[in-house]
Protein backbone atom coordinates (compact mmCIF):
# COMPACT_ATOMS: atom_id res chain seq x y z
CA UNK A 1 0.00 0.00 0.00
CA UNK A 2 3.19 2.41 0.72
CA UNK A 3 4.74 1.70 -2.50
CA UNK A 4 1.71 2.62 -4.54
CA UNK A 5 0.93 5.66 -2.47
CA UNK A 6 4.80 6.19 -3.18
CA UNK A 7 3.94 5.64 -6.95
CA UNK A 8 0.91 7.46 -7.03
CA UNK A 9 3.00 10.96 -5.28
CA UNK A 10 5.87 10.24 -7.79
CA UNK A 11 3.38 10.10 -10.52
CA UNK A 12 0.97 13.07 -9.71
CA UNK A 13 4.60 15.13 -8.94
CA UNK A 14 6.18 14.06 -12.59
CA UNK A 15 2.92 15.19 -14.42
CA UNK A 16 2.77 18.46 -12.48
CA UNK A 17 6.48 19.12 -13.42
CA UNK A 18 6.11 18.12 -17.04
CA UNK A 19 2.94 20.55 -17.44
CA UNK A 20 4.79 23.68 -15.77
CA UNK A 21 7.93 22.75 -17.82
CA UNK A 22 5.77 23.24 -20.86
CA UNK A 23 4.46 26.07 -19.62
CA UNK A 24 7.87 27.68 -19.36
CA UNK A 25 8.79 26.87 -23.11
CA UNK A 26 5.83 28.51 -24.14
CA UNK A 27 6.74 31.44 -22.40
CA UNK A 28 10.31 32.01 -22.91
CA UNK A 29 9.08 31.20 -26.83
CA UNK A 30 6.78 34.13 -26.29
CA UNK A 31 9.37 36.63 -24.33
CA UNK A 32 11.88 35.65 -27.23
CA UNK A 33 9.37 36.48 -29.76
CA UNK A 34 8.20 39.72 -28.30
CA UNK A 35 12.09 40.81 -27.12
CA UNK A 36 13.19 40.49 -31.32
CA UNK A 37 9.64 42.33 -32.12
CA UNK A 38 10.16 45.32 -30.09
CA UNK A 39 12.50 47.13 -31.97
CA UNK A 40 9.91 46.91 -34.68
CA UNK A 41 7.67 48.68 -33.27
CA UNK A 42 9.30 51.11 -31.70
CA UNK A 43 10.63 52.21 -34.61
CA UNK A 44 7.23 51.49 -36.75
CA UNK A 45 4.59 52.22 -34.32
CA UNK A 46 2.23 49.10 -33.20
CA UNK A 47 -0.72 50.41 -35.35
CA UNK A 48 1.18 51.43 -38.45
CA UNK A 49 2.62 48.11 -38.68
CA UNK A 50 -0.11 46.30 -38.35
CA UNK A 51 -2.56 48.52 -40.48
CA UNK A 52 0.01 49.34 -43.29
CA UNK A 53 -0.77 48.40 -46.54
CA UNK A 54 3.08 48.75 -48.25
CA UNK A 55 5.60 46.12 -47.50
CA UNK A 56 8.90 46.90 -49.16
CA UNK A 57 11.65 46.13 -46.44
CA UNK A 58 14.20 48.06 -48.82
CA UNK A 59 12.53 51.41 -48.60
CA UNK A 60 11.77 50.45 -44.82
CA UNK A 61 8.37 50.12 -45.16
CA UNK A 62 6.57 47.86 -43.04
CA UNK A 63 2.80 47.04 -43.20
CA UNK A 64 0.92 43.39 -42.73
CA UNK A 65 -2.45 44.53 -43.10
CA UNK A 66 -2.76 42.86 -46.63
CA UNK A 67 -0.49 39.80 -45.11
CA UNK A 68 -3.29 39.53 -42.53
CA UNK A 69 -6.66 40.17 -45.04
CA UNK A 70 -4.93 37.33 -46.78
CA UNK A 71 -4.21 34.64 -43.93
CA UNK A 72 -7.89 35.22 -42.99
CA UNK A 73 -9.10 34.68 -46.43
CA UNK A 74 -7.48 31.62 -47.05
CA UNK A 75 -8.37 30.39 -43.53
CA UNK A 76 -12.03 31.44 -44.01
CA UNK A 77 -12.91 29.79 -47.62
CA UNK A 78 -10.86 26.70 -46.37
CA UNK A 79 -13.24 26.25 -43.38
CA UNK A 80 -16.33 27.41 -45.56
CA UNK A 81 -14.90 23.92 -47.20
CA UNK A 82 -13.70 21.40 -45.16
CA UNK A 83 -16.01 22.35 -41.90
CA UNK A 84 -19.37 20.81 -43.44
CA UNK A 85 -17.64 18.43 -45.46
CA UNK A 86 -15.94 17.04 -41.88
CA UNK A 87 -19.39 17.54 -39.98
CA UNK A 88 -21.46 15.19 -42.59
CA UNK A 89 -18.22 12.46 -42.59
CA UNK A 90 -18.36 12.31 -38.97
CA UNK A 91 -21.74 11.70 -38.94
CA UNK A 92 -21.87 9.63 -41.38
CA UNK A 93 -19.38 7.51 -39.44
CA UNK A 94 -20.62 7.71 -36.27
CA UNK A 95 -24.28 7.40 -36.71
CA UNK A 96 -25.10 5.70 -40.56
CA UNK A 97 -22.63 3.83 -41.83
CA UNK A 98 -21.87 0.03 -40.85
CA UNK A 99 -20.02 -1.43 -39.00
CA UNK A 100 -17.70 -2.85 -41.65
CA UNK A 101 -17.53 0.48 -44.05
CA UNK A 102 -16.61 2.56 -40.35
CA UNK A 103 -13.04 0.62 -39.89
CA UNK A 104 -12.07 0.86 -43.53
CA UNK A 105 -13.45 4.86 -43.59
CA UNK A 106 -11.53 6.65 -40.35
CA UNK A 107 -8.13 4.94 -41.18
CA UNK A 108 -8.73 5.99 -44.57
CA UNK A 109 -9.77 9.75 -44.32
CA UNK A 110 -6.67 9.95 -40.59
CA UNK A 111 -4.05 8.72 -43.68
CA UNK A 112 -4.83 12.16 -45.18
CA UNK A 113 -3.36 13.40 -41.81
CA UNK A 114 -0.13 11.86 -42.22
CA UNK A 115 1.24 13.33 -45.64
CA UNK A 116 3.88 15.71 -45.68
CA UNK A 117 2.15 19.36 -46.72
CA UNK A 118 5.43 19.58 -49.60
CA UNK A 119 3.25 16.90 -51.23
CA UNK A 120 0.19 18.99 -51.05
CA UNK A 121 1.89 21.35 -52.43
CA UNK A 122 3.36 19.81 -55.04
CA UNK A 123 0.07 18.18 -55.80
CA UNK A 124 -1.56 21.61 -55.98
CA UNK A 125 1.71 23.47 -58.42
CA UNK A 126 1.56 20.48 -60.70
CA UNK A 127 -2.29 19.84 -60.81
CA UNK A 128 -4.84 22.05 -59.19
CA UNK A 129 -2.89 25.64 -60.37
CA UNK A 130 -3.01 24.74 -63.65
CA UNK A 131 -6.89 23.59 -63.56
CA UNK A 132 -7.84 26.79 -62.17
CA UNK A 133 -5.50 28.88 -64.73
CA UNK A 134 -7.33 26.83 -67.40
CA UNK A 135 -10.91 27.43 -65.70
CA UNK A 136 -10.98 30.43 -63.80
CA UNK A 137 -8.26 32.21 -65.64
CA UNK A 138 -5.71 34.10 -63.62
CA UNK A 139 -2.04 32.54 -62.72
CA UNK A 140 -3.92 30.00 -60.74
CA UNK A 141 -2.01 30.96 -58.06
CA UNK A 142 -4.92 32.38 -55.82
CA UNK A 143 -6.82 32.34 -52.33
CA UNK A 144 -8.81 29.36 -53.73
CA UNK A 145 -5.80 26.93 -54.40
CA UNK A 146 -4.63 27.66 -51.15
CA UNK A 147 -8.01 27.33 -49.43
CA UNK A 148 -8.72 23.70 -51.07
CA UNK A 149 -5.49 22.27 -50.27
CA UNK A 150 -5.62 23.34 -46.72
CA UNK A 151 -9.54 22.26 -46.71
CA UNK A 152 -8.04 18.82 -47.99
CA UNK A 153 -5.24 19.18 -44.99
CA UNK A 154 -7.46 19.98 -42.01
CA UNK A 155 -10.45 17.75 -43.02
CA UNK A 156 -9.34 14.67 -40.64
CA UNK A 157 -7.77 17.23 -37.83
CA UNK A 158 -11.87 18.21 -37.66
CA UNK A 159 -13.71 14.94 -38.66
CA UNK A 160 -11.94 12.44 -36.28
CA UNK A 161 -12.44 15.15 -33.05
CA UNK A 162 -15.72 15.91 -34.46
CA UNK A 163 -16.67 11.93 -34.53
CA UNK A 164 -15.17 11.65 -30.91
CA UNK A 165 -17.03 14.38 -29.94
CA UNK A 166 -20.51 12.95 -31.49
CA UNK A 167 -19.39 9.23 -29.79
CA UNK A 168 -19.45 10.87 -26.52
CA UNK A 169 -23.23 11.74 -26.34
CA UNK A 170 -24.21 9.91 -23.79
CA UNK A 171 -26.61 7.09 -25.48
CA UNK A 172 -29.65 8.12 -22.89
CA UNK A 173 -30.14 11.22 -25.22
CA UNK A 174 -30.81 9.34 -28.10
CA UNK A 175 -32.76 6.82 -26.22
CA UNK A 176 -35.05 9.51 -24.81
CA UNK A 177 -35.34 11.27 -28.19
CA UNK A 178 -36.30 7.77 -30.02
CA UNK A 179 -38.96 7.25 -27.78
CA UNK A 180 -40.47 10.77 -27.98
CA UNK A 181 -41.21 9.42 -32.01
CA UNK A 182 -38.54 11.69 -33.28
CA UNK A 183 -36.83 10.01 -36.64
CA UNK A 184 -32.72 9.30 -36.79
CA UNK A 185 -32.40 12.61 -38.72
CA UNK A 186 -34.33 14.50 -36.08
CA UNK A 187 -31.99 13.00 -32.89
CA UNK A 188 -28.92 13.69 -35.36
CA UNK A 189 -29.84 17.38 -35.92
CA UNK A 190 -31.86 18.19 -32.82
CA UNK A 191 -30.16 16.04 -30.27
CA UNK A 192 -26.61 15.01 -31.01
CA UNK A 193 -25.08 17.70 -32.76
CA UNK A 194 -26.07 20.77 -30.43
CA UNK A 195 -24.93 18.28 -27.41
CA UNK A 196 -21.22 17.81 -29.05
CA UNK A 197 -21.26 21.08 -30.00
CA UNK A 198 -18.69 21.94 -27.54
CA UNK A 199 -16.41 18.85 -29.03
CA UNK A 200 -16.91 20.18 -32.84
CA UNK A 201 -15.83 23.60 -31.74
CA UNK A 202 -12.84 22.34 -30.37
CA UNK A 203 -12.74 20.49 -33.78
CA UNK A 204 -12.82 23.81 -35.51
CA UNK A 205 -10.13 25.70 -33.19
CA UNK A 206 -7.93 23.23 -34.39
CA UNK A 207 -8.60 23.06 -37.99
CA UNK A 208 -7.96 26.60 -37.89
CA UNK A 209 -4.79 26.69 -36.17
CA UNK A 210 -3.82 23.92 -38.53
CA UNK A 211 -5.06 26.16 -41.63
CA UNK A 212 -3.88 29.82 -40.28
CA UNK A 213 -0.27 28.54 -39.52
CA UNK A 214 0.32 25.94 -42.94
CA UNK A 215 3.31 27.53 -44.19
CA UNK A 216 4.98 25.10 -47.11
CA UNK A 217 2.16 24.08 -48.92
CA UNK A 218 0.48 27.59 -48.89
CA UNK A 219 4.23 29.53 -50.01
CA UNK A 220 3.46 26.69 -53.54
CA UNK A 221 0.10 27.88 -54.68
CA UNK A 222 -0.78 31.27 -52.98
CA UNK A 223 1.23 33.32 -55.18
CA UNK A 224 3.03 35.35 -52.49
CA UNK A 225 1.73 38.86 -54.17
CA UNK A 226 1.22 41.54 -51.20
CA UNK A 227 -1.87 42.97 -52.27
CA UNK A 228 -5.63 43.18 -50.77
CA UNK A 229 -7.11 40.79 -52.95
CA UNK A 230 -10.67 41.61 -55.17
CA UNK A 231 -11.81 37.91 -55.33
CA UNK A 232 -11.00 34.53 -53.76
CA UNK A 233 -9.08 34.08 -57.23
CA UNK A 234 -6.08 36.70 -56.62
CA UNK A 235 -2.71 36.02 -55.52
CA UNK A 236 -1.64 36.78 -51.92
CA UNK A 237 0.86 36.39 -49.30
CA UNK A 238 0.41 35.38 -46.15
CA UNK A 239 1.98 36.20 -42.37
CA UNK A 240 3.61 32.34 -41.98
CA UNK A 241 4.51 32.80 -45.36
CA UNK A 242 5.95 35.95 -44.86
CA UNK A 243 8.38 34.82 -42.69
CA UNK A 244 9.44 31.99 -44.05
CA UNK A 245 10.62 33.98 -47.20
CA UNK A 246 12.50 36.25 -46.35
CA UNK A 247 13.91 35.12 -42.54
CA UNK A 248 16.66 33.67 -44.83
CA UNK A 249 18.28 36.76 -45.90
CA UNK A 250 16.56 39.77 -43.65
CA UNK A 251 18.61 41.71 -41.53
CA UNK A 252 18.05 45.09 -39.45
CA UNK A 253 15.00 46.19 -39.28
CA UNK A 254 13.42 44.11 -41.65
CA UNK A 255 14.66 40.94 -39.36
CA UNK A 256 12.85 42.26 -36.15
CA UNK A 257 9.86 43.17 -38.44
CA UNK A 258 9.55 39.51 -39.18
CA UNK A 259 9.21 38.60 -35.65
CA UNK A 260 6.96 41.71 -35.03
CA UNK A 261 5.05 39.82 -38.08
CA UNK A 262 4.82 36.30 -35.94
CA UNK A 263 3.65 38.78 -32.99
CA UNK A 264 0.37 39.81 -35.08
CA UNK A 265 -0.09 36.39 -36.11
CA UNK A 266 0.07 35.29 -32.24
CA UNK A 267 -2.46 37.96 -31.55
CA UNK A 268 -4.92 36.74 -34.25
CA UNK A 269 -4.79 33.24 -32.89
CA UNK A 270 -5.36 34.31 -29.29
CA UNK A 271 -8.49 36.04 -31.23
CA UNK A 272 -9.69 33.24 -32.61
CA UNK A 273 -9.39 31.05 -29.18
CA UNK A 274 -10.96 33.63 -27.39
CA UNK A 275 -14.06 33.73 -29.23
CA UNK A 276 -14.24 30.00 -29.55
CA UNK A 277 -13.74 29.52 -25.90
CA UNK A 278 -17.02 32.12 -25.42
CA UNK A 279 -18.80 29.99 -27.71
CA UNK A 280 -17.94 26.97 -25.97
CA UNK A 281 -18.63 28.28 -22.46
CA UNK A 282 -22.19 29.92 -24.00
CA UNK A 283 -23.12 26.95 -25.39
CA UNK A 284 -22.48 24.82 -21.86
CA UNK A 285 -24.33 27.18 -20.08
CA UNK A 286 -26.88 26.62 -22.30
CA UNK A 287 -27.07 23.11 -21.37
CA UNK A 288 -26.48 23.64 -17.87
CA UNK A 289 -29.74 25.89 -18.00
CA UNK A 290 -31.58 23.31 -19.73
CA UNK A 291 -32.29 24.91 -22.77
CA UNK A 292 -30.97 21.58 -25.37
Amino acid sequence: MDREKINEFLIEKGLFITAIFSILIIFTILIFIFAEALPAFKEYGFFQFMFGLDWMPSEDKYGVFSMIIGSLLVTFVALVMAVPLSLLCAVFTEEIAPNNVRVFLKPVIQTLAGIPSVVYGFFGLTVLVPLIRENFGGTGFSIFTASLILAVMILPTIMSVSQDAIKSVPHEFKEASFGLGSTHWQTIRKIILPAALPGIVTAIILGIGRAIGETLAVIMVAGNVVQIPGSIFDPVRTLTTNIALEMGYATGLHYNALFATAVILFIIIIILLIIANYIQNKHGMDLGGGTL
